[in-house]
């Protein structure tokens, strides 16, 4: 091996440069961590300022939902009275159906 000054002074210069740059990205990585956490919380902070706006208020989902919830029930019955039982889907409706069958369940005549 040659001991050339110049060439010691290149490899000693390489290793510095590679330590900055190693020191830099370390330095650039911990920048995105913070820059990261100040995002999430600003995100916070701005969900708490600010109350949420529904467009499908609450009261009026629950009045929705029993509303389909009472057509499928009825809509059931009238599948089941006409297909199940041959008879008329309408007649399911009928108050005299009704007494009918709970007569029947009661055992009156």
């Amino acid at each position: 091996m040659t001991n050339n000054p110049s060439s010691q002074n290149t490899s000693q210069e390489a290793e510095q440069e590679t330590a900055a740059g190693e020191e830099q990205a370390v330095q650039q990585d911990i920048s995105r961590k913070t820059d990261k956490k100040e995002k999430q919380q600003r995100k916070r902070e701005e969900k708490r300022s600010r109350p949420r706006l529904r467009i499908f208020p609450i009261w009026l989902r629950i009045i929705v939902i029993t509303i389909f919830a009472a057509a499928a029930f009825i809509i059931g019955l009238m599948i089941g009275f006409a297909v199940l039982g041959d008879g008329s889907p309408l007649d399911v409706l009928r108050l005299e159906t009704w007494q009918h069958i709970i007569d029947i369940v009661n055992k009156t005549e």
